[in-house]
């Protein structure tokens, strides 16, 4: 007779004889925190309210005055690595996240997920009897394993989620989002026009998710994180948000910067001797703009900030939530970035932000006319590089760089049980975004364990700060930190007489990492790094060079690597879903894919062939990808084959000359890249030509949402339907055919045109 692997009890002839026994479940004690982290995405230091901007926060803003709000807090310059730190309490490089996740390279610091030897504070927490949640932005599995075929294993509940509710990309259209519900693709439960927005979807989900753990197990306490796919392009709010910040930013960048700067001085955010950093090359004088660049640049303002505040109404409804269940004053409650503002709407910022992907830059003349859909469901917004230093201020530079703009960023902590009232306020300290998992370890009472599911562990490297939470005038914990991103590095140092250093060095891809030249700032009174001390202390910056490469060494940040863009097109390798032969067959019904589980037709010439049965009359679409601000979608309407290539707006639509004959038939569309940026479309109904035209911009990257099969997803690629027009006859299957050029144009084509989650 088989029994359990464990049993303490004994077992006699008869139950009057034995002793029963109960395996007790793990449980982190009855007066165990709950936690929750809040993080947003793209956010600069100054965009919250209570870190000098006019965006209204109050929500987080109540957070920080009944808190502790941190005014020298740093993360990585970039989301993928923020959170594999964030979530481990580890370097990013040593848990194999140096870049997005959207792409591997065959070395440890890029996996393209966090290393199985880096349990994540959900894998430790559940182990010790939390129940865990995330709702939100994921973006931390190998893109091309995040299709409906799986593997499953770096999704969040491979990674010690209890559920799941959000999205797996970089980023996704707020309106139409491609949604995933713990292992499987959803289709959104609303659209615009019923007032939908994925924000206060994540919201109502995870207080769901709450309320269900709390009515049945109100013993356990929860782990909840929360990534939001704001404040990340494409900026998008509701209309009544929209409606409530025009003209807010007429007077332009400068005025509202320094404005900005001055309430942080007042703040007291920054210190007293903090000085404004010059405009970043590229910035223009907002006075030397042209009329309808102002008008264009000043609503793409409005947009961000109608973002945020919304935002934070789907905080302050969160925060409320947990109020009215009685859990808001024993939880720890974190709310960060991940991030500086991003510098990815290029200098006059985009209607479609995969126009920047496409090395298209549209200036206001071009924008003017859709004015009134910026921010809205028919835009696919981000903003100028004006207004993303603005974002940064008092900082230079952005996302993506190690200087303060890309690292420098909001947190704050509430948590009425840990710090006292008489505490709340400001936090001084140097505080890295991988202190924040062992800072949470230390106030839960939790060891990290030495081996997790069989697997050794790395050590967690980062600092607690439970100490200053309690105390203001504690020291940092954390007093070296180094940052790496592309090549571009930079070194922390908190001296023994207390002086903050920092090293930083801006890499130029394909200079020389041992001679190009490295800036020294005395960042203990010169935060915006406007005094580079590098000339009168070259000892000094020596000293920091080496500490670097020790860091850098000690961390698994080698080998130093600038590729990012050219590693997106890296697709066709052993272990992923691209075949060889680059041939694609689709049968539905299929779920929705991502962009980089399926055939990457931007930028490259290939052929589409589908095989239907019809009945006359019978109509929708065969294959789609993209929305309705970019795509190309491939229907059969009115007895014709008909595809529309939807460049931004800016609609091919090509009708077959010929009808699609009742029962069987063998459409093909031929889509070739031509020079420089055209292309042509060829259709051919049962092998005989169709018709063609020309192409006059061939999308070298076409949307950051995926394909689907036998029907269009979440907004509508062309105008001459309603999504999601099914096809109503027999689609048997799809054919992708990629054609092979190596010339090195179509090779950059291929590498840009998986850049759309980055």
């Amino acid at each position: 007779m088989t029994r359990p692997s464990k049993f303490e009890g004994t077992i006699g002839k008869t139950i009057a004889d034995s002793e029963a026994w109960f395996d007790e479940p793990p449980h982190p004690g009855a007066d165990a925190p709950n936690v929750v982290l809040v993080l947003l995405d793209d956010t600069g230091f100054a965009q919250f309210g209570c870190y000098g901007s006019d965006i209204d926060t109050p929500n987080i803003d109540r957070l920080a005055a009944s808190g502790a709000q941190f005014t020298n807090f740093h993360v990585t310059p970039l989301c993928s690595p923020t959170r594999a730190a964030l979530l481990t309490g580890r370097s990013q490089h040593a848990v194999g996240m140096r870049a997005v996740s959207n792409f591997r390279t065959g070395f440890p610091n890029q996996l393209g997920h966090i290393s199985n030897h880096a349990a994540t504070v959900a894998e430790v927490l559940r182990s010790e009897g939390y129940a865990t949640y995330c709702v939100g932005k994921w973006h931390l599995a190998p893109m091309e394993q995040c299709s409906a075929a799986g593997p499953f294993d770096q999704w969040p509940l491979g990674r010690g989620f209890d559920r799941f509710y959000g999205f797996l990309e970089g980023e996704t259209d707020q309106f139409h989002p491609d949604l995933v519900c713990d292992n499987h693709p959803i289709e959104p439960p609303a659209g615009p026009e019923d007032g939908y927005h994925v924000s206060e979807d994540m919201i109502d989900q995870l207080l769901k998710m709450i309320g269900d753990s709390m009515g049945v197990r109100p013993d356990r306490p929860f782990f909840a994180y929360v990534p939001f796919g704001a404040t990340h392009a494409p900026h998008q709010a509701p209309e009544e948000y929209l409606d409530k910040y025009r003209g807010r930013y007429d007077e332009g960048w400068d005025v509202v910067r320094q404005r900005w700067y001055e309430r942080q001085l007042a703040l007291g955010v920054i210190p007293p001797d903090t000085k404004l950093a010059p405009r970043n090359p590229g910035v223009e004088p907002w006075e030397t703009l042209p009329e309808n660049q102002k008008q264009v640049a000043a609503r793409l303002q409005e947009a961000f900030a109608a973002f945020l505040d919304h935002t934070d109404d789907q905080i302050g409804r969160l925060v409320e939530g947990l109020d009215q269940l009685g859990a808001l004053d024993n939880t720890i409650f974190v709310v960060l970035a991940d991030n500086g503002a991003s510098q990815e709407g290029g200098p006059f910022g985009v209607m479609h932000e995969m126009k920047f992907f496409n090395g298209i830059f549209d200036d206001g003349d071009a924008m003017i006319d859709q004015l009134d859909n910026i921010g809205g469901p028919h835009s696919h917004t981000n903003y100028p590089w004006g207004w993303a230093q603005c974002g940064n201020s008092p900082f230079k530079w952005y996302k993506q760089n190690t200087h303060e703009g890309g690292v420098h960023v909001p947190m704050i902590v509430h948590a009425p049980s840990h710090i006292p009232a008489d505490t709340h306020g400001l936090r001084d300290q140097f505080v890295n975004v991988s202190d924040i998992v062992p800072t949470i370890y230390d106030l839960v009472g939790i060891t990290p364990p030495e081996t997790y599911n069989g697997v050794e562990q790395l050590p967690v490297t980062g600092h607690s700060f439970a100490p200053v939470l309690t105390t203001p005038a504690a020291d940092a914990a954390n007093r070296l930190q180094y940052f790496e991103m592309a090549g571009s590095r930079a070194l922390v140092q908190i001296d023994d007489n207390g002086i903050a250093w920092k090293a930083v060095c801006k890499h130029t891809a394909g200079a020389d990492y041992n001679t190009e030249p490295w800036e020294l700032y005395r960042i203990s009174d010169d935060w915006s790094e406007c005094n580079d001390l590098a000339e009168e202390q070259p000892g000094k910056v020596a000293e920091l060079i080496d500490l670097w490469w020790s860091e850098a060494e000690r961390h698994g940040v080698l080998p130093l690597d600038e590729r990012m863009i050219e590693l997106f097109g890296a697709r066709f390798r052993p272990n992923s879903p691209h075949p060889p032969d680059r041939r694609y067959l689709y049968r539905p019904p299929m779920s929705p894919m991502p962009g980089q589980a399926s055939a990457a037709i931007g930028g490259k010439s290939f052929d589409l062939t589908a095989r239907v049965t019809r009945e006359p009359g019978q109509a929708g679409v065969i294959y789609a990808t993209g929305t309705e601000n970019s795509g190309i979608s491939f229907f059969v309407q009115g007895d014709r084959f008909v595809v529309d290539y939807n460049a931004f707006g800016e609609h091919t639509v090509l009708t077959s000359t010929v009808a699609v004959p009742a029962g069987d038939a063998v459409l093909t569309a031929k889509l070739r890249r031509r020079d420089g940026r055209a292309g042509e479309m060829t259709l051919l109904v049962n092998g005989a030509e169709a018709g063609s035209v020309a192409l006059p911009l061939f999308m070298r990257m076409v949307s950051s949402v995926g394909p689907s099969v036998g029907y269009d997803h979440g907004s509508a690629v062309s105008e001459y339907y309603s999504s999601p027009f099914a096809f109503d006859g027999t689609l048997h299957e799809v054919e992708i055919q990629l054609l092979s050029r190596q010339d090195a144009e179509a090779q950059d084509a291929e590498a840009a045109a998986e850049m759309s989650r980055q």
